[in-house]
């Protein structure tokens, strides 16, 4: 059975604002030092996913920009442009229904664009295995990370405490963000994995069970499928893409569906979801400090400093984030780097658009 990698891009990346904006988000950024995220996340599917097989899904605000990214690396024709943001339920859909309609069933291997893996030979080997188990079980099959401190910045998965043969777990529940006393005991338990958001399944199986839990989401992709490959496609995606429920697939299908395994990963796994997430891509220095671009720092500890354009210099800093771009600077407790999100949507309600 083919292969496809599925590519999940349309996200906005607020928490990484001021860099990161509406039309050039975080999956847009060179952040490692090496290449776009998302080409990183196109690159790491050589070997498991032949590169003809691969997909991106992003929205209609950066899909001019996605195509020159990509270039080389995705066919054009493989790039989808969703006309509205609908969560990620729509989006793994609508890839769904494109290979079922266009190319046949197979294994999806779905991905955030946006994630950092420093083992990069481990991923592969896990990424093949999981390929294997949801072509062989019909199984939803999702990548866990192995915990190493008690985050209340990512989801979790609750597993049963045996393991099935093939090294993977039946999961029991799926759990949101919790609080710091709750991320403990998860810890302590050793029956929790951080949720990657990377799945694999076959698309028929994913769109029986779009059928089955979400039916008013698979009435609209059903629409959208039955013009696929006519003149009016893209009318009707136009028209009917807008009109799919807001729901993630974490809540919509892997928290009520039947049978979903989890395969843990231990390759150096990072969402790169904030930005005291970039002390998982760079070396510190010997004061504690992430540095980047042009800076002369004194008396400072702990801190992560993003220079883009301007000399930044700093004194008597300890545990600060510190980003100047063109237009604007943010300066953050780095314990607090979750909450730079609030700033786009205190933005959007002082109505000044020209810095999102």
């Amino acid at each position: 059975m083919k292969t496809y990698g599925v590519i999940l891009a349309g996200g906005g990346g607020t928490r990484f604002w001021p860099l990161s904006r509406k039309e050039l988000p975080k999956q847009l950024l060179n952040l490692t030092g090496k290449d776009l995220m998302v080409n990183e996340t196109i690159d790491r599917l050589a070997g498991n996913v032949a590169k003809e097989d691969i997909l991106v899904v992003t929205n209609c605000t950066q899909t001019e920009l996605m195509l020159e990214a990509t270039a080389g690396r995705v066919s054009p024709d493989h790039v989808l442009s969703e006309p509205a943001a609908r969560n990620t339920a729509a989006c793994i859909g609508y890839a769904a229904m494109e290979i079922l309609r266009k190319y046949g069933d197979g294994v999806m291997c779905v991905l955030p664009s946006d994630h950092y893996i420093k083992k990069t030979d481990v991923y592969k080997k896990v990424v093949a295995d999981a390929i294997r188990t949801a072509e062989e079980t019909d199984a939803l099959v999702t990548l866990g990370i192995q915990p190493t401190y008690p985050s209340t910045g990512y989801g979790y998965i609750c597993h049963e405490e045996e393991k099935a043969a093939g090294g993977f777990w039946a999961v029991r529940s799926f759990v949101e963000k919790p609080n710091l006393e709750k991320a403990k005991e998860y810890i302590l338990s050793g029956e929790y994995l951080w949720n990657s958001g990377m799945f694999f399944w076959k698309a028929s199986v994913i769109m029986r069970y779009f059928e089955e839990l979400l039916p008013e989401v698979y009435a609209c992709l059903q629409k959208i499928g039955g013009a696929m490959g006519t003149e009016e496609e893209a009318k009707v995606i136009q028209e009917v893409y807008p009109q799919i429920p807001k729901i993630s697939i974490d809540y919509g299908i892997m928290e009520r569906a039947g049978k979903v395994l989890v395969l843990e990963g231990d390759f150096g796994w990072s969402d790169v979801g904030s930005w005291d997430a970039l002390e998982a891509l760079y070396e510190k220095d010997e004061y504690g400090n992430i540095t980047y671009g042009e800076q002369v720092h004194i008396d400072t500890h702990d801190c992560i400093i993003y220079a883009k354009n301007k000399l930044v210099t700093t004194i008597g800093l300890d545990n600060v984030i510190v980003v100047e771009t063109e237009d604007a600077v943010l300066v953050c407790d780095k314990n607090r780097a979750q909450e730079v999100k609030k700033i786009v949507e205190a933005l959007q309600d002082c109505n000044k658009p020209q810095y999102l």
